[in-house]
């Protein structure tokens, strides 16, 4: 099975188009089948996304694959949050020491270039418009379907990686075994996109590096930046009850609940109203499952084994980290795909646990404590770190 080198992946989101980077790298033809047109020429849908928190997590999977100074050039860095007041009144609050950050990346820029840099591997070769249906187990055959044409059909591969994402196929395929674990839960907020346009000169109309938060107790609004000058933005929200999404249908609704709770904000979003009504609300949802493969020859990475919530920035870093985990067991076991596997799948989920609870716990902090004067006199008292390591998920665990 190794010495064939031949992989196909499922998915060629963020963590697909890397991990093909990285098997590229290793000499492996990979083919990659996504369900979505060519989002390079059809253009990345947006209207649903979240920016993206590069943190050192992640980065240590780019540099693996060799290509941070390409990601670099699409990221911007965050050495700190920045609060915004219902007064307008601006509070500060540092990650981590000097010369600490995380980056904002744009979740489209971002899987744009990653494919754009895989696709310059001679041995990956991308197929869009192929939905999967399914895999069938005993065969180890992955099956598509051509949105265009309608062709049904299967391949056949020895490693098959399941990159699709939270509601993945692949792993729907597992949950069908005996004795694979599976839950999802759903918070009762939802999420809606906006977006701050750059100024005429195309310089960012608020503080560049930094991550802003609009912090109002039971919801919240942030804003990452982008390399355009813009910012994206997202209002996380409750569905139902006073201040919720089921009470802002109409424009006079929205621009009422934006001009007592987010005042500031309105002279710098010019198409508030018509963003707020053609972007979807979309759900908030945490996967867990286990175990993570199959047979030695079926493996998920990414969301489609841990989806988690957005409030602690490390969802693409979490998956990136599969990715760094998976390069390292391949040196240890000499690209032995049983024991690799194996090993992957009894260690990983409880690290992957572990951050979806503190995902969960850290939307209490961004959308209510770092408001509260009490968090911010704790804040200056404690040594803090750049998000995603090890000792600021203690810091969330104290509060």
């Amino acid at each position: 099975m190794a010495n064939e080198r031949k992989a196909v992946i499922v998915g060629a989101g963020l963590v697909g188009a890397l991990w093909a980077v990285i098997l590229a790298k290793r000499g492996y033809q990979v083919d990659v089948y996504e369900r979505r047109a060519d989002f390079r020429q059809a253009g990345y849908v947006g209207g649903r996304s979240i920016n993206l928190a590069l943190s050192e997590r992640g980065w240590k999977a780019v540099e693996i694959a060799g290509i941070r100074e390409k990601i670099e050039a699409v990221a911007i860095p965050m050495p700190g949050r920045m609060m915004h007041g219902t007064d307008g009144a601006l509070t500060y609050q540092p990650y981590g020491e000097e010369g600490q950050a995380i980056y904002s990346v744009s979740r489209g820029g971002l899987n744009i270039e990653l494919v754009n840099i895989a696709d310059e591997f001679s041995q990956v070769r991308f197929h869009f418009n192929q939905a999967c249906l399914g895999v069938d187990l005993d065969n180890s055959s992955v099956r598509f379907e051509d949105t265009r044409t309608g062709v049904q059909y299967a391949i056949e591969s020895d490693l098959i990686f399941g990159t699709d994402g939270a509601f993945s196929p692949v792993r729907q395929s597992l949950q069908k075994l005996p004795r694979f674990n599976y839950s999802q839960q759903y918070i009762d907020y939802g999420y809606k996109e906006l977006c701050i346009p750059p100024n005429e000169d195309e310089t960012h109309r608020m503080h560049t590096n930094g991550l802003h938060i609009w912090p109002r107790g039971q919801f919240m609004l942030i804003a990452l930046p982008n390399v355009d000058g813009s910012f994206t933005c997202t209002l996380f929200l409750p569905f139902e009850g006073e201040a919720s999404f089921e009470n802002l249908k109409s424009e006079v609704q929205v621009m009422a609940f934006f001009e007592k709770y987010f005042p500031d904000v309105i002279p710098l979003m010019p198409t508030l109203v018509q963003d707020f009504a053609e972007n979807p609300t979309s759900a908030l949802v945490t996967v867990r499952c286990n175990p993570w493969h199959y047979h030695h020859k079926i493996l998920l990475l990414g969301d489609a084994a841990h989806a988690i919530v957005p409030f602690f920035g490390q969802g693409m870093n979490c998956g990136f980290e599969d990715c760094t985990i998976l390069d390292s067991l391949m040196d240890k076991y000499e690209e032995n795909w049983p024991a690799i596997m194996e090993e992957f799948s009894a260690n990983r989920p409880e690290d992957s646990n572990a951050i979806a609870d503190l995902a969960l716990l850290n939307f209490i902090e961004m959308r209510d404590k770092v408001a509260d004067p009490k968090f911010l006199l704790w804040k200056k008292s404690k040594s803090t770190c750049t998000s995603g390591s090890r000792r600021s998920f203690n810091r969330c665990i104290q509060w």
